[in-house]
C-alpha cells in the first residue's frame, strides 16, 4: 500500500516559505525551531532533494523547492479553509481572527473593547494589526478590517457599524492670529494640515445646507499617514486640519479647538466592518462582527 504523503511536513514547509525563516514558521505555528527543522529535513529525505540553500544569515529555495513551494502553498491554503468551514460549523468560536484596524481608531476605540470580547469568547485569539494605509485583505490573510470612508464599490462584504462625522478645527490661538474662515474657498489663504489616507488625497470636499458645493485644495507645511500627529501642532495654532470626532472630540469638548465652517461639512462617512467574499465565514468572525456592532451601534445612538 501506498505510503500517504507527509501532509504535516508540506504545510510546515510552506509556512516556511511564507515566512522566509524557520524561526517566524515556528513562531506563526506556535513549534520549536526543531520541529519546524526536522519537518522540512524529512520531506527532503523523503523526496531525495534539498529545498532550501542555508546560510547563517540567508535562505533560498533551491530549484526543487522553487518547484515545490507552489503546491505546497496551495496544500496549506485548502487545509487552512477546510479547517475553517468545519470551525465555522461549531457553536463554540475558537481560532485565530486577523483583524486590520486603523491606527488611532484601534488604539482608541477598538482596543478598550478587546478585554470584554476575549473575556466573553476565551478560545477566540484577535491578531490586530494597526495601520492607517488600506491593507489588502485578500492578499495579506486578513479575516476582517475596520474601513472609515464613503466605501467604494468592492468584492469585500461591508457592515456598517456607525457614523463618523468629520470636523474642520483649528486652535483659538491660530483664528486669533489669523482669521476665521467663513467659507471653504477661504482655506486657500490658511495653513492646512494633508492627510495621505484620504480618498482623494490633498483635496476637500464640502456641501452646506442649501445644496453648494465646494472643492478646495489646501496646502501647509505638514503631512501626516496619521491623523493625530496633527494634534500637537493643531494646538500649538499652528494650522488648520479636517478630522474624525475620535480624533479631535475631546479637544473640541474642551475648548482646545473650535469647529469652523459650521455651516459647512464634509460628506458623512462611518466606519464599517470589511470581510473577505465568500463564506460561510467562521463563527470567530461572525462573533466579532456582532460584538463590534452592538458595542460600535451603542456609541452611534449616544453620539453627541
Amino acid at each position: 500500500m501506498p505510503r500517504l504523503p507527509d501532509f504535516e511536513a508540506l504545510a510546515i514547509f510552506a509556512k516556511v516559505v511564507e515566512m522566509r525563516s524557520f524561526a517566524g514558521a515556528a513562531t506563526e505555528l506556535a513549534l520549536s525551531k526543531a520541529t519546524v527543522s526536522k519537518a522540512v529535513s524529512r520531506l527532503e529525505d523523503r523526496l531525495g532533494a534539498r529545498l532550501f540553500n542555508r546560510t547563517s544569515r540567508q535562505l533560498a529555495l533551491t530549484d526543487a523547492g522553487q518547484r515545490l513551494s507552489e503546491r505546497a502553498a496551495r496544500l496549506l491554503m485548502d487545509g487552512e479553509a477546510a479547517e475553517n468551514e468545519a470551525l465555522a460549523q461549531s457553536s463554540a468560536p475558537r481560532g485565530l481572527v486577523r483583524f486590520a484596524v486603523p491606527m488611532t481608531y484601534g488604539v482608541r476605540v477598538i482596543a478598550p473593547l478587546l478585554p470584554e470580547f476575549l473575556s466573553a469568547y476565551p478560545e477566540v485569539s484577535i491578531d490586530l494589526h494597526l495601520s492607517d494605509a488600506m491593507v489588502d485583505l485578500i492578499g495579506d490573510g486578513f479575516d476582517a478590517g475596520i474601513r472609515i470612508a464613503r466605501l467604494p464599490d468592492s468584492s469585500l462584504v461591508a457592515r456598517r457599524l456607525s457614523d463618523m462625522r468629520r470636523y474642520t478645527v483649528a486652535a483659538p490661538s491660530y483664528l486669533k492670529k489669523y482669521g476665521r474662515p467663513t467659507h471653504p474657498m477661504h482655506l486657500a489663504q490658511h495653513k492646512c494640515f494633508g492627510y495621505a489616507y484620504l480618498s482623494t488625497p490633498g483635496v476637500w470636499h464640502y456641501v452646506n445646507a442649501a445644496g453648494e458645493q465646494a472643492t478646495v485644495r489646501p496646502s501647509g507645511q505638514l503631512r501626516v499617514n496619521n491623523g493625530e500627529a496633527t494634534m500637537p501642532a493643531l494646538l500649538a495654532g499652528l494650522g488648520i486640519a479636517d478630522l474624525p470626532d475620535f480624533i479631535v472630540g475631546d479637544a473640541i469638548a474642551s475648548g482646545q479647538l473650535e469647529v469652523i465652517l459650521k455651516d459647512w461639512k464634509q460628506p458623512e462617512g462611518a466606519v464599517h466592518l470589511v470581510m473577505p467574499p465568500g463564506g460561510p465565514r467562521p463563527a470567530r468572525v461572525e462573533v466579532l462582527a456582532d460584538f463590534l456592532a452592538d458595542k460600535l451601534g451603542r456609541t452611534r445612538r449616544g453620539a453627541r
